[in-house]
């Protein structure tokens, strides 16, 4: 039964298909897994056992008659808590919203719930997903399970570590300047960042007024993550800019193995601005390698790509101003300052500014169309460094060299400007032992491509055979 803490989701709903385990077995393991490593990574924060054994108990029956419930059936995954499970508490990691009881779930867990997953709770966030490491005042700090005194990241922090422990092989994130891919690499997970759109929003109360955040998955491998994508893609009306699946009838998962031959791939080690930890360094030029290797051909990208910061924040912030901002005096009180400081920011946002943004982004794309016109795809690194303190702040200086704050996210929302699909894969480990991460950037909605290179690139450095041993946490 061990085992199952890092079986992938695939070989999982597998077994329980031809009933050589139960999704009862699966789900009495996955909450003895939670039981023991949750309480050193404050992963959860809320767990519905009662709900998930009933659950498992009616797939095993299903199973075991004959009926097929799904694709993942049986399967138990974490949701983040920015997102609607019907019957749980979504808190947005926020203070004000501790009781605030979804009346249903969310598009997304709706179709995850009906490909046969089952939710197991909830997973931590810093509030309202708005910082790269995974500290609220709700329910304070969450841990890296490779070391306890790191963060996972942010803002799907939870998910991630939860994950990465072995909790659950799956849990649901969103990325609106790497939320996803931030605690992918600083964890050693699979994370994706689907094109804007891929997966619907929502259904929200009011309509993001900037194309930026996305949904997507945190796995342990690309497999898993096309699965999941294969079983939540496709336009829902209540996200009108949504899309529709690029090919119906053809699954993300079943054409992985079809990556093109001889693909021309640009590296950019800075993208012009960004400096990088030497170590995380070392490690991404040899998962550059790989792809030299699987007879590709890598060219060294000479020119820099505009430092979109400024754009992506104000951007960023209005998307939550729109959605709290009847709320900001009434709760503004009980959420962090370094929060309501950003939200009083966009509301003074003038209409020159807005404009400014959107020219900015507009001379963005630009150049990323003519990039993706020379080349396939696009490899960075993940993250400029290694997991920082859990409880944060995160670094002011990378090597001796002083950085800014959003320096240390340089190269995950520029992609969340743009809108287009980028992974993180894991690049191996820096010389104190912490997961570092490659960044796989594919043409606007060219998803498939993105998680091809990936899975090629996971065949040629297979990472699922080394996970951390969670330790008991600090007293």
């Amino acid at each position: 039964m061990a085992l199952i803490s890092y079986t992938s989701a695939r070989e999982l709903a597998a077994l329980m298909h031809s009933r050589e385990i139960t999704p009862l077995e699966v789900m009495e393991e996955t909450l003895r897994r939670i039981d023991t490593a949750n309480p050193s990574l404050n992963a959860f924060v809320s767990i519905d056992a009662d709900r998930a054994i009933d659950e498992a108990k009616a797939a095993t029956k299903a199973l075991a008659t004959g009926e097929n419930p799904g694709p993942l059936a049986g399967l138990p995954i974490g949701v983040k808590d920015l997102e609607d499970v019907g019957g749980m508490v979504t808190s947005f990691g926020s203070v004000p919203f501790r009781d605030n009881v979804a009346a249903a779930d969310s598009i997304q867990v709706a179709r995850l719930r009906k490909a046969g997953a089952i939710v197991v709770g909830k997973t931590n966030t810093p509030e309202f997903g708005s910082t790269g490491f995974c500290k609220n005042r709700l329910f304070g700090v969450t841990r890296n399970p490779w070391n306890l005194e790191r963060t996972p990241g942010g803002s799907s922090g939870g998910s991630a570590a939860a994950v990465a422990a072995g909790m659950v092989p799956v849990a649901t994130g969103s990325d609106g300047g790497g939320s996803i891919r931030i605690p992918a690499s600083y964890t050693g997970c699979f994370g994706f960042k689907p094109s804007y759109g891929r997966i619907p929003m929502g259904p929200l109360p009011i309509l993001n007024m900037n194309p930026i955040t996305t949904l997507g998955p945190l796995t342990r491998t690309v497999e898993d993550a096309a699965l999941y994508l294969d079983c939540v893609a496709g336009y829902h009306p209540a996200a009108p800019d949504s899309l529709p699946h690029p090919h119906p009838g053809i699954s993300y998962l079943h054409t992985l193995d079809h990556i093109p031959p001889r693909l021309t791939i640009a590296f950019s080690p800075t993208l012009g601005y960004a400096t990088v930890q030497h170590d995380v360094m070392d490690r991404v030029e040899e998962a550059v390698r790989s792809f030299e290797e699987m007879g590709h051909t890598v060219v060294l990208l000479e020119e820099a790509l505009p430092n979109v910061v400024d754009a992506w924040l104000k951007l960023f912030d209005l998307n939550i101003y729109g959605a709290l901002n009847e709320n900001l005096e009434q709760y503004g009180s009980e959420m962090g300052r370094a929060l309501v400081a950003s939200l009083k920011k966009a509301r003074s946002l003038t209409l020159a500014q807005l404009i400014k943004a959107q020219q900015v982004k507009t001379d963005q794309n630009r150049i990323l169309w003519n990039l993706f016109e020379r080349f396939d795809l696009l490899l960075t690194p993940t993250m400029p460094t290694e997991a920082f303190a859990a409880e944060g702040p995160p670094p002011s200086e990378i090597d001796g060299h002083p950085i800014s704050l959003y320096d240390v996210v340089a190269f995950t929302y520029p992609f969340n400007l743009s809108g287009h699909p980028a992974a993180s894969v894991p690049a191996g480990l820096t010389t104190s032992g912490m997961p570092a991460g490659l960044q796989i950037v594919g043409p606007r909605h060219r998803d498939d491509l993105v998680f091809q290179a990936s899975r090629a690139y996971e065949k040629a450095r297979p990472w699922n055979n080394a996970w951390p041993v969670v330790p008991r946490s600090p007293a």
